[in-house]
């Protein structure tokens, strides 16, 4: 299989738009959650601008523990509840921290990261993980970010068939 990244054009939701089309395109026919994820963290990691992290974190029923992602080493375990990603999976709502160094609890993975959005990934019931981006600039993401971030969460979800 060859797949080709496409440069994102138009405003931004326009190119979450055509991020997610090339996220439905590269998960087609693919059920496998590590593929997926996998190759889900590098087209964000190297489309999205300002990004030092992207990746996954899934839940083994006990606590999140590191999946595929794209950046430096990762945390490897992280309990419900404790830091951005942790939250996010305990309350099952997006978190969109400006600066993580606010926030309570954050666990330092990557003492470059300043601003992070983590969307839950569940179905039904169910918290299957989380999708965590990272970025090196404060307040990189927004309204625009979260939307369109749960959009590709919501392929990566629905690809798990």
């Amino acid at each position: 299989m060859s797949f080709t990244v496409e440069n994102l054009t138009g405003d931004r939701p326009e190119q979450y738009r055509q991020l997610a089309e090339q996220a439905r395109a590269l998960v087609a026919g693919e059920s496998d959650r590590i593929a997926n994820a996998a190759n889900l963290s590098a087209l964000i990691f190297h489309t999205l601008p300002e990004l030092n992290w992207a990746g996954f974190y899934f839940h083994d029923g006990t606590e999140l523990v590191v999946g595929p992602f794209q950046g430096k080493p990762a945390c490897v375990r992280i309990a419900l509840g404790n830091g951005v990603c942790g939250t996010a999976a305990a309350t099952r709502t997006t978190q969109v921290v400006a600066d993580v160094h606010a926030f309570p609890g954050h666990i330092a993975c990557d003492a470059d990261s300043r601003s992070e959005i983590v969307v839950p990934l569940t179905r039904g019931a169910e918290l299957i993980g989380v999708l965590d981006l990272d970025s090196p600039k404060p307040g990189r993401f927004d309204e625009i970010d979260r939307v369109g971030i749960e959009a590709l969460a919501a392929i990566f979800v629905d690809s798990l068939g």
